[in-house]
């Protein structure tokens, strides 16, 4: 067995692989970047070796000084993860040669696969079905135009060396072939070096349908069943499953057992995936699941097959790279539950999914379920890796429950100030289509204006900042907003508050001694930065603690402040006008973005110093609204 083990890689995955190394009494050996430095991977590992700059081809990317910290710190082994190195023939090759063990596959078997048109040849040869298509050695623009067109449309141009959904374009008519060819050769000679492609048929209701296989070197490969991975945004996997939604028994055993053909085609050893896409037109049929490629590696979304079979597919890794069997028999392995995986990226969902970096100030996740994550609060996300922060995994009896128990995990995930993709996540699971199984590859895309939600301050949100603010304040009432504007005669007195989200100030009627008159339910909050931030849904929403400028005398509890300096660009309302809760009163122009300003409650504007046009101080008073009734 290995006693010691060098992981070339970081994040959660690093982290992973160390806590069973670790429970097996492996000790453990982590590389680190300067960006590194002070990572989770590097404090969890016995050693740590830095290994260059923070740029992953600069680090990560180095295999001969992975090698060389290996046997400095006299590590046996080298486990490589998921990315960086892990598929990379050379380099399992090079460490095989330096004496060392590779927990992986053989290098030829990471060959055979690695190129998507010999992967096929090979598959067909081996009984697997295969995608109707054309991998042919001729890729003249004219041979390829011609396959395309006795495929029939839409047809799938894939880079033969591809991956992430780079290298590939869906074309729907021929007119737009040429176009599509050589965006796709331009993108694959960008990122892979090859420009190589081939044809694939499109599938109308795609689903990806992957089976998890496990070899060893002494001829045994067994399955430990499928998972469903049809949740992806860009081709990139987002929610995965196991086992997959409307899988019958006969359908699980003829997938599974080209799976085994082909993991047995390539003399597989350790852990492995088929993937295979799934024309879902009519649900899962054997006749319509067709291969497409294998990941010569541990998977991202392993965790879900972890859970519904109770193996530790590192501890097999690391036991089948020792030289020991395979610990189970086909027989012995059977599916137990459902078991749902979300991948919590650092991003930004309403700006288009642009990676959010910078310091985790608060990073709270849920604990009564399974997360795997490569960062604690304090630690900071990067800008030179993968987004991915965490992994969040639920385990129940049946989809719906497990479905429930994520739901409520994402509700509770709290991280500041990097934004995440929880509250989409989230939106996903809610999605009617979902729940009921009605999957395909496209149901992101389909659905992504309601999956994309802004984060708008709900009654609780804003009830629970009015809260917050009283008590970060010390039941702070200003005189002129709030003197007697609360009181009620034989009632409670009533306390306005004013706190302001993106530029809008809302008012809040407050009342120690009873619960909120709409049902507003007291949320998660955090005082940050002389302001302080409401943890809702998967949203994290920030609010600053507006203070009455000078001159604000005459304000109410309806007195709409500037939020910062800038210029009233618009102005939408009249002095006496009646005004809705919402709506829009002017816009500030301010850092280069607009700020619409709007009534806080249904009312009557009874002040405005406001004028199209003019500059404004922070927390200057710009008008003032009476509520309706008062």
């Amino acid at each position: 067995m290995i006693t010691k083990l060098l992981i070339a890689n970081r994040g959660e995955i690093a982290c992973r692989i160390i806590r069973t190394a670790h429970a097996m009494d492996i000790a453990t050996v982590a590389v680190y970047s300067d960006a590194d430095a002070q990572a989770l991977h590097v404090r969890l590992a016995d050693e740590a070796v830095h290994i260059g700059p923070s740029p992953a081809a600069e680090s990560y990317l180095l295999g001969e000084k992975i090698i060389a910290a290996a046997k400095q710190t006299g590590a046996q082994a080298i486990h490589p993860g998921y990315g960086f190195l892990s598929e990379n023939a050379g380099f399992a090759r090079t460490v095989i040669d330096a004496g060392l063990i590779w927990v992986g596959p053989k290098p030829d078997s990471i060959d055979a696969m690695g190129l998507k048109d010999a992967a096929k040849k090979l598959m067909r040869e081996a009984g697997v079905p295969v995608t109707p298509g054309y991998e042919g050695e001729d890729q003249s623009p004219e041979r390829l135009r011609q396959e395309a067109d006795a495929i029939g449309y839409p047809v799938l141009i894939k880079a033969v060396a591809g991956g992430g959904g780079k290298g590939m374009r869906k074309v729907d008519a021929p007119a737009d072939f040429a176009a599509a060819l050589e965006s796709c050769r331009r993108e694959a000679r960008a990122s892979f070096g090859n420009d190589e492609v081939l044809l694939e048929k499109w599938i109308t209701s795609p689903r990806h349908i992957e089976v998890q296989v496990f070899g060893d070197s002494h001829g045994n490969v067994v399955h430990l069943f499928e998972r469903d991975c049809s949740l992806q945004r860009r081709h990139q996997k987002v929610i995965e499953e196991a086992p997959a939604p409307g899988m019958d028994e006969s359908t699980r055993a003829e997938i599974c057992a080209a799976a085994v053909r082909a993991a047995k085609a390539v003399d597989y050893e350790g852990a492995g995936t088929i993937e295979f896409i799934a024309d879902a037109s009519e649900g899962l049929r054997a006749d319509r699941i067709f291969f497409m490629e294998m990941n010569t590696r541990l998977q991202v979304e392993h965790p879900v097959t972890e859970e519904i079979t109770g193996v530790d597919l590192v501890e097999w890794q690391l036991r089948v790279a020792s030289g020991e069997p395979i610990p189970l028999k086909q027989d012995e392995l059977s599916i137990e539950g459902h078991a749902i995986e979300a991948r919590l990226y650092a991003e930004d969902p309403a700006s288009g999914f642009l990676p959010s970096i910078g310091r985790l100030r608060v990073f709270n996740l849920p604990e009564a379920m399974r997360v795997d994550t490569g960062v604690t609060t304090d630690d900071t996300v990067q800008p030179f890796y993968d987004p991915m922060i965490a992994k969040v995994i639920a385990t129940a009896p049946d989809r719906i429950t497990a479905i429930e128990d994520l739901t409520d995990a994402l509700d509770d995930t709290q991280v500041w100030p990097v934004k995440t993709n929880a509250a989409f996540l989230r939106e996903c699971l809610l999605a009617e289509d979902f729940r009921a199984g009605a999957l395909t590859t496209g149901f992101i895309s389909d659905h992504i204006d309601d999956l994309v939600r802004k984060g708008e301050p709900s009654p609780s949100a804003l009830y629970t900042a009015a809260m917050a603010r009283d008590e970060i304040d010390g039941s702070y009432h200003h005189p002129t907003w709030f003197g007697l504007e609360g009181f009620r005669l034989n009632a409670p007195h009533r306390s306005p508050v004013a706190v302001s989200h993106e530029g809008t100030v809302h008012v809040v009627d407050i009342c120690a001694d009873e619960e909120a008159e709409d049902g507003a339910q007291f949320l998660d909050w955090v005082a940050m930065d002389g302001g302080l931030v409401v943890f809702e849904q998967g949203h994290a929403l920030r609010f600053d603690l507006p203070r009455p400028a000078a001159g604000a005398a005459a304000a109410t509890d309806g007195a709409i402040l500037a939020p910062m300096p800038g210029k009233v660009i618009a102005l939408d309302v009249a002095e006496g006008d009646t005004v809705t809760a919402g709506q829009r009163l002017m816009v500030l122009e301010a850092m280069k973005m607009e700020h619409a300003l709007t009534a806080p409650f249904d009312g009557t504007v009874t002040e405005l110093s406001a004028s199209e046009g003019a500059q404004v101080q922070v927390e200057a008073v710009l008008a003032v609204v009476e509520p309706a009734g008062e």
